[in-house]
């Protein structure tokens, strides 16, 4: 190895354990010092010896993260696939710069920088919040949950990924479900009411506004008794078609077209179990999207093992006939906080190859492991 390539690389490794070693003393918010011999000390020996800006910076300071890997295997069209696949490894900060004013940065190591964008609450309660950056759009009741929350290895249902663009709507591209924009949001009657309304390019993550008009996304949630949230969001927009897509095939590159969305949903949590469901639709130029799910969880004798299912439809084009069955079955055992391992069989009643959409069963076995910590 070259002298110059290996001193990056101890550099890297140093700041990966600066990292790793600032991210366990703040998230299970432990005082840190730094001692005159050059020791770093956690704890309450810390205590009397670290500066009093330390203790400020320290205390307003958070740091996340999470990752998701496993292993696919897949049996469609008589042809059989397997693969270890890394999902997503998110690592991101938040920062309290006052009582008021706060600051988010997210970023994935498997692919770009998802989140960066500021909070300001304008009200003394949690009525009014101005949200600037690039962040998640809240169009659906799933979107705005984390992977880590969601049962699914495949994390969202079909029509929310297609519709809320977190990738498999061509069109769009890969988005992640974020976008560029404005929000204002709040929560009022001891928190059963929130609200939301935002204002975004309708682009997509890191680029600019390929067009003249701006997406709007309402969103409003109400929570009646305990455990229970019902949602309902809609979208009012114009997209900008960066491929072409089998889905949609009269609408060309470069082409703006009407993107319009709406969805209703309820989510119930209890001991017992959990369980979530949404009924969606869209509007892609011509084409006309609609689909359903259901998604759920039960604990079998402790809390750590779950029974996961799924069952969701969604049908791309209701006038090509692009319609798909999906069905979910496994089991998760969360083993330490959230960390949890998880092993499922999916099915789908159709599937693309290439540019054409077949009718045919796709069956699947996924596993993977997930760590967080907080």
């Amino acid at each position: 190895m070259r002298p110059r390539t290996f001193f990056h690389v101890k550099a890297t490794l140093a700041v990966a354990l600066a990292i790793f070693s600032s991210t366990a003393a703040m998230g299970q918010s432990l005082p840190v010092s730094l001692t005159k011999d050059g020791r770093v000390e956690f704890g309450k020996n810390a205590e009397n010896t670290q500066p009093k800006w330390l203790q400020e910076i320290t205390s307003r300071i958070r740091l996340h993260g999470y990752a998701q890997a496993g292993y696919t295997y897949s049996h469609k069209g008589g042809t059989d696939t397997n693969t270890f696949d890394l999902k997503r490894v998110l690592f991101w900060v938040d920062a309290r710069i006052t009582e008021r004013w706060s600051f988010l940065f997210m970023h994935d190591f498997s692919s770009v920088v998802q989140e960066f964008y500021t909070d300001y609450r304008i009200t003394r309660n949690k009525a009014l919040t101005v949200r600037l950056g690039q962040f998640k759009n809240g169009l659906s009741l799933e979107n705005p949950l984390s992977p880590t929350s969601m049962e699914a290895i495949d994390v969202y249902s079909e029509a929310v990924t297609f519709l809320t663009g977190c990738g498999s709507d061509p069109l769009l591209g890969v988005q992640y479900g974020r976008d560029l924009g404005i929000s204002i949001f709040g929560e009022t009657n001891n928190g059963k009411l929130r609200y939301e309304i935002d204002v975004m390019n309708g682009q997509g993550i890191n680029r600019k506004d390929q067009n003249g008009f701006k997406d709007i996304i309402p969103r409003i949630e109400y929570r009646p008794v305990e455990g229970l949230n019902l949602v309902a969001s809609g979208q009012i927009g114009r997209g900008h078609a960066i491929a072409t897509s089998l889905y949609n095939p009269t609408i060309q590159v470069g082409e703006d077209y009407k993107r319009h969305r709406w969805t209703v949903g309820a989510d119930y949590k209890s001991k017992a179990f959990k369980v979530h469901g949404e009924y969606l639709e869209g509007w892609d130029g011509p084409a006309h999207s609609l689909g359903a799910y259901v998604t759920g969880s039960v604990p079998l004798g402790t809390p750590k093992l779950e029974l996961v299912a799924s069952y969701d439809f969604f049908n791309f084009n209701t006038d090509l006939g692009m319609d798909q069955h999906k069905a979910i079955a496994g089991l998760q055992y969360w083993f330490f906080g959230k960390c949890r391992l998880q092993v499922q069989y999916v099915y789908k009643s159709a599937y693309t190859s290439g540019d054409q959409f077949i009718h045919g069963a796709d069956h699947g076995i996924k596993c993977q492991m997930q760590v967080r910590f907080n």
